[in-house]
């Protein structure tokens, strides 16, 4: 009998969690270790998804299902393809370092913190790997609970009132995507089937409803201008692990729900509403870059940084042809990789400073060389600096985008200007500005704050140098995916096509792959 490693990977770091409130609040250094220990299991668990993933085929794979409710053919399906399975490995990963960097920041109620990091990590995994859209909705749903709680109670000054924005947005946008689901489940054969809805057609008219019906839920989640302004206000006031997973998996969830849903079973639509949704991922690659540029704020400047970032990821997957969509799941995983380790070094040092005003540093270069080392590779990832894994993913990202529309394109590659001009300045503010003689104390990094950011230093190099060890996983699925939506498997810009393995694998085979080029 074979294990059922996706429940296991779901519900451990839940079990996890209920083990620790067994565990006496006074005995702090036993509750850290349990849920360390917890997190590297999981993530060990995560590994044979790797070492067997089958990257031949866009079947889903390691596939449960289990009848559940069957009153409205409700059932426990959970399975994984090229696109979803990073994501497990990416949560499983970031899980680890948010206990590692909150290890002595966390000094109030630090058994409930580590049990909510715990649920949560269960809710986002349970979200990847749910094929049935009640399953799904409730692990989306779930979701919210605990980082309500880690930005609410462990937040800064004006906590509640960031996780009560975070709270209806993301709410209110999940009730109209409700709506949707069981309008396709009346519509669609009483079936909340994901993969059956997706073989079926449905009128354009009501294609384009249950379209922004779910636009609501994901573009807030991702976030798109203009649903975006509560992640400024979560990411300010959550402590460091609450903006980590807020940036690295949260916000993925809403660009990976335009690609499980709404591209799939909603084609026609998402052909139509094309144009509208690169046009929005412009106003936010732009919008979100010139905003930045105006921030005194630490965490806000990264906050609205990722308005940009994510407005490439979206400006990938609706381009529609194969190099914008893997361009875009690619940059997904940078995105979390990079801006992830950015909230890491500023959660460190805010430990130190309590202060994220942008003028009250200066010179930390000399006081934490270190720190300023990590920070600039962070800094130049970002920014999109060949070698990195941020060049790839916005690479294959602009490609795409000049083969579906050249201007769109052009317009793109203007948030790449503005996004090294902030970044650069904001390093320059904090580490070669004048020497603010408040610091001149100030405490280096110690052992366990280095091995936190060694797996962000090694997946950066890794994927910037070998992208294909990320790209092989995903080439057959998103074939799938642009044939269900355009009925062909290259997307819109069939006419030229550059296979994206070929184009951008630096690895020892690269020079017998070189260009691809086919009319």
């Amino acid at each position: 009998m074979s294990i059922p490693i996706l429940t296991l990977l779901i519900f451990f770091p839940v079990l996890g969690g209920l083990i620790l409130l067994g565990i006496s609040k006074e005995n702090v250094k036993n509750v850290k270790v349990m849920a360390l220990i917890v997190s590297l299991l999981e993530f060990v668990f995560t590994l044979p998804l790797c070492f067997t993933f089958d990257k031949t085929t866009h079947h889903m794979q390691f596939v449960e299902r289990h009848s559940w409710i069957r009153l409205f053919n409700i059932e426990y399906y959970l399975g994984l393809d090229g696109i979803s399975v990073l994501f497990v490995l990416l949560s499983a990963l970031i899980t680890i370092l948010c206990i590692l960097v909150s290890w002595n920041s966390i000094q109030t109620k630090v058994k409930e913190f580590f049990v909510s990091l715990l649920l949560l990590e269960g809710a986002m995994i349970g979200v990847f790997c749910s094929l049935d859209f009640f399953l799904f909705y409730i692990f989306w749903e779930a979701m919210l609970i605990p980082m309500f709680l880690l930005i609410g109670v462990w937040g800064g000054p004006k906590r509640i009132y960031a996780a009560t924005k975070f709270f209806l947005y993301t709410l209110v946008g999940s009730l109209l995507m409700l709506v949707g689901i069981i309008t396709l489940y009346l519509k669609g054969g009483n079936t909340f089937d994901i993969l059956a809805l997706a073989g079926q057609s449905y009128p354009l008219n009501l294609q384009l409803i249950l379209f922004w019906g779910f636009f609501a839920a994901f573009a807030v989640k991702v976030p798109m201008w203009p649903v975006h302004t509560w992640l400024p206000d979560a990411h300010t006031e959550a402590p460091a692990a609450g903006s980590v997973v807020l940036a690295a998996i949260l916000i993925k969830m809403g660009a990976y729900g335009f690609l499980r849903f709404s591209m799939p079973i909603l084609p026609d639509a998402t052909n139509s509403m094309m144009m509208p949704m690169l046009v929005l991922s412009l106003i936010g690659i732009v919008y979100g870059g010139i905003i930045c540029l105006a921030q005194t704020d630490l965490k806000r400047l990264i906050a609205y940084s990722s308005v940009s970032h994510m407005g490439f990821v979206t400006l990938g997957i609706f381009a529609l042809n194969t190099q914008s969509v893997e361009g875009g799941i690619l940059q997904m995983i940078n995105h979390g990789v990079v801006t992830g380790a950015l909230f890491l070094g500023i959660g460190m040092v805010y430990e130190r400073t309590h202060t994220r005003e942008i003028k009250d540093y200066g010179g930390l270069a000399s006081r934490m060389p270190v720190l300023a080392s990590f920070f600039l590779l962070f800094t130049l990832a970002s920014v999109g600096l060949p070698g990195t894994n941020g060049f790839i993913g916005e690479f294959l990202i602009l490609l795409g985008s000049f083969m579906t529309r050249p201007w769109v394109a052009l317009i793109a590659a203007s948030g790449l200007i503005i996004g090294a001009w902030y970044m650069l300045w904001l390093y320059q503010r904090i580490f070669f500005n004048p020497v603010n003689s408040r610091w001149d104390g100030i405490r280096r990094l110690d052992t366990r704050e280095i091995i936190t950011f060694l797996p962000m230093v090694i997946l950066i190099f890794w994927i910037g140098l070998f992208p294909n060890t990320m790209l092989s996983f995903m080439h057959v699925s998103v074939a799938h995916l642009l044939e269900q939506v355009t009925g062909n498997p290259t997307g819109v810009a069939s006419g030229v096509h550059l296979g994206a393995a070929h184009a951008v694998d630096a690895d020892s085979h690269g020079a017998q792959h070189g260009h691809k080029l086919s009319r």
